[in-house]
């Protein structure tokens, strides 16, 4: 019987067709078999290490649109960054755990819309119950300073001025910061606190995207250890505070109302653009209009509400700008008033002693600038009133 095909050999003898596919198989076995190789050899290899942010729960918020047609001035540049560290920007929130070391901890992508309640890990890492004797009972008025690990200046520029009022029964004063992996800076901190013993330090790294957490962990604090105090002044390590100005404003409100009090911002829009530092996705706050809100700088509030915005707080998606959310978004859905008072100013302005006297609070203002407001507040200059 003849094969269906042959081939020829060199020496004119025939190849069996089998032979030839067996021949073929093998081929094509050699060439599937090298790319294979060639990718295990490159996975193996050394690789530039990404990690992928996990996708955030999208969480709705609670808060009215407002009106559609309302106009925001852009934040960028207009407040100073101060109680943040010099930490970039773009460093992403904790996870759960709050540990700070080894780098550069990891965190869900927050423009994806996380609740707070996710990334805010309760406790704090030095208590510091003593600033707030007897659950505040005594105190009329207790200031929270957020500062930053490295503001060492700026804390002392604050104790040697206005937060000299500290020595007074019914004050107290207590800064507010995150923590550090710089061991420097810790050193130095622990160093601090044995001086003054001022310091609360939250569970969650000091940052800018974590000023909501550095107020939630403030508001913690006030609910545990000083709830029983009449208020609460919020405010910043750049700020020059006039406490006999805010103590006579106080004199004439009651703790028992409901209301927060400062610079009251209206009808402001989320800034949608990526580029801003302000940016605000619609996953983390969907409405066109926030609801209106006091300015972070500085305000005022009854301690006994403090527990309701703690709790209230880690229900809501989570967004950096800590005024919004805190006294704009939260307070909103707890029916809790914004009152507007003139005289927290909460900008900068010409460092006249008239200004300084008539005004509560001011912004912007440097650890060596404290000591010449301080100074100009005790001026016997005439003002108009």
């Amino acid at each position: 019987m003849k094969l269906p095909y042959k081939k020829l050999d060199s020496k004119g003898m025939g190849v069996p067709w089998v032979a030839q596919v067996r021949c073929l198989h093998l081929a094509v076995f050699a060439l599937a078999t090298v790319p294979i190789l060639l990718c295990f050899s490159y996975l193996n290899g050394a690789q530039p290490h990404t990690t992928a942010s996990p996708g955030g729960r999208s969480f709705e918020v609670r808060a009215g649109a407002g009106a559609a047609n309302a106009t925001q001035p852009e934040r960028e540049g207009a407040r100073a960054d101060a109680g943040t560290s010099e930490a970039p920007l773009s460093a992403p929130a904790p996870s759960q755990s709050g540990n700070v070391t080894g780098g550069v901890p990891q965190g869900p992508d927050l423009t994806k819309g996380v609740a707070a309640e996710i990334i805010y890990e309760a406790g704090h890492m030095d208590v510091n119950s003593q600033i707030c004797p007897d659950l505040g009972r005594n105190l009329r008025l207790l200031i929270a300073i957020t500062s930053a690990p490295s503001h060492e200046t700026a804390r002392l520029a604050v104790r040697e001025t206005w937060g000299h009022f500290a020595i007074r029964k019914d004050i107290a004063i207590a800064f507010m910061l995150g923590a550090t992996s710089n061991q420097t800076v810790n050193k130095n901190l622990e160093q601090e606190q044995g001086i003054f013993g001022d310091i609360i330090q939250g569970k969650f790294v000091d940052t800018y995207d974590n000023l909501t957490l550095k107020t939630i962990s403030m508001l913690e604090w006030v609910d545990r250890f000083c709830p029983k105090a009449q208020f609460v002044l919020k405010t910043d390590d750049d700020m020059f505070i006039n406490v006999s100005r805010l103590l006579a404003f106080i004199a004439k409100h009651k703790p028992e109302q409901r209301a927060i009090y400062g610079r009251l911002a209206r009808k402001w829009k989320p800034i949608r653009s990526k580029k801003s530092k302000y940016y605000i996705s619609p996953q983390q706050y969907k409405p066109a209009v926030f609801p209106d809100f006091t300015t972070g700088p500085a305000y005022l509030f009854p301690a006994k509400i403090s527990r309701d915005l703690y709790v209230a707080a880690l229900n809501y998606t989570y967004f950096k700008l800590e005024d919004v959310f805190v006294t704009g978004i939260v307070a909103n859905g707890l029916n809790i008033k914004r009152v507007h008072a003139p005289e927290f100013l909460n900008k900068r302005v010409s460092f006249t002693p008239c200004n300084i006297q008539k005004e509560i609070s001011i912004h912007m203002v440097k650890s060596a600038e404290q000591y010449d407001l301080w100074k100009k507040l005790h001026d016997v200059a005439k003002c108009k009133k």
